[in-house]
C-alpha cells in the first residue's frame, strides 16, 4: 500500500496511522523508537560545552508581520503560519551553530494540564508549564518536505513558558495568538487574526544571547532528525489565564488537549553546548 504523505501546515509531518500523546511518545514507531539524535532532552547547565560562537541574529524579527495571520487547531497542537513581514521579506535567524540563513515558517505550542508541566525540553531537571517554538527551515532547500530530509534541514527556537502571579510585559503578539484559540477549540478549526505584531512580540525581552544548543530531532512523528535545536534559558513569565486557555481546546479525538509533550529522550552522548551572556 502507498503512503500518503499528510501535512498540517507547517508540523506535524506524519507517515500513515493517527498518533497521540497517551503515552507521551513512548509508543511511537520506527525513527521515533530507533533514533540515536532524538528530542527533546534534558538540558543541564553544569555539565554543557561553553559555546564560543556569534550572536544569532533575528533577521526582520522586529518588523511588523503581514496580515491576516492565520492559527489553526490540528488535533494535536495549535499553530500559526509566519506570513512575510510588511517590508515583503521572511523572517529569519543566522548565526549561531547554523550555516547560512533559516526562514521562519511556523510557531506551535506543547503545554500540559491544571495538574502537570509541560515544557518539551527541561532545563536543570525542571519542567516549566508550556513551550512555544518557531520553526525555521534552511533557505537552500525548496520546502519543509524537503528540509526534513537533510541533517541541516531546520533550525527551532525554544522557548519556555512559567505561570506567574501578576506577570508584567508578556508579548503582546504571544497575548493575540493565545487570546484566538478560543475561535479553534476543536480539531481541524482555525481563525485569523490581524496583523500588526512582529515575531519579536512573540518572544518578548528575554535573553535571546544565553541559550543551549544540540542536534536533534522533531518531537513529533516521523521524528526526522533534521533539527538544530536552540532553546534559551531565561524563562519568559505568563500567567495562569493565559495558558488555561491552552487545556479547553479538544483534540483529534474530542478530549482534552493536555500534556502534549513527548517524554525526554536519551542524549546518547551527543554535544550539548551552551551560550552564555550577552557577548
Amino acid at each position: 500500500m502507498q503512503r500518503i504523505i499528510v501535512i498540517y501546515l507547517i508540523f506535524p509531518i506524519v507517515l500513515g496511522a493517527e498518533w497521540n500523546y497517551l503515552l507521551n511518545g513512548m509508543d511511537w514507531p520506527d525513527l521515533c523508537a530507533t533514533g540515536d539524535q532524538q528530542s527533546p532532552i534534558a538540558l543541564d547547565t553544569q555539565d554543557s560545552r561553553i559555546l564560543i560562537t556569534p550572536r544569532i541574529y533575528f533577521g526582520d524579527y522586529d518588523v511588523p508581520l503581514k496580515g491576516p495571520i492565520f492559527i489553526k487547531n490540528n488535533g494535536h497542537s495549535i499553530q500559526m503560519d509566519i506570513p512575510e513581514t510588511i517590508n515583503g521579506m521572511q523572517p529569519f535567524i543566522r548565526g549561531g551553530r547554523m550555516e547560512g540563513s533559516y526562514l521562519a515558517k511556523g510557531v506551535h505550542f506543547h503545554w500540559g494540564s491544571p495538574n502537570s508541566k509541560g515544557s518539551e525540553h527541561t532545563i536543570d531537571n525542571r519542567r516549566y508549564d508550556a513551550e512555544m517554538h518557531i520553526v525555521h527551515r534552511n533557505a537552500k532547500y525548496k520546502d519543509i518536505v524537503e528540509a526534513v530530509e537533510k541533517e541541516d534541514g531546520l533550525a527551532v527556537i525554544g522557548v519556555l513558558l512559567q505561570i506567574v502571579e501578576d506577570p508584567t510585559d508578556i508579548p503582546t503578539g504571544l497575548t493575540k495568538v493565545i487570546n484566538a484559540v478560543v475561535n479553534i477549540p476543536i480539531d481541524e478549526s482555525n481563525t485569523t487574526i490581524p496583523a500588526g505584531f512582529t515575531l519579536d512580540e512573540m518572544i518578548g525581552d528575554i535573553n535571546h544571547n544565553d541559550f543551549m544548543t544540540y542536534d536533534g530531532s522533531l518531537t513529533t512523528p516521523n521524528c526526522h532528525e533534521a533539527v538544530i535545536w536552540t532553546v534559551f534559558t531565561q524563562i519568559l513569565p505568563v500567567s495562569y489565564e493565559m495558558v488555561s486557555k491552552l487545556w479547553e481546546l479538544r483534540d483529534h479525538w474530542d478530549k482534552k488537549m493536555m500534556n502534549n509533550y513527548r517524554a525526554i529522550q536519551e542524549t546518547n552522548y551527543r554535544p550539548v553546548y551552551h551560550r552564555m551572556g550577552n557577548a
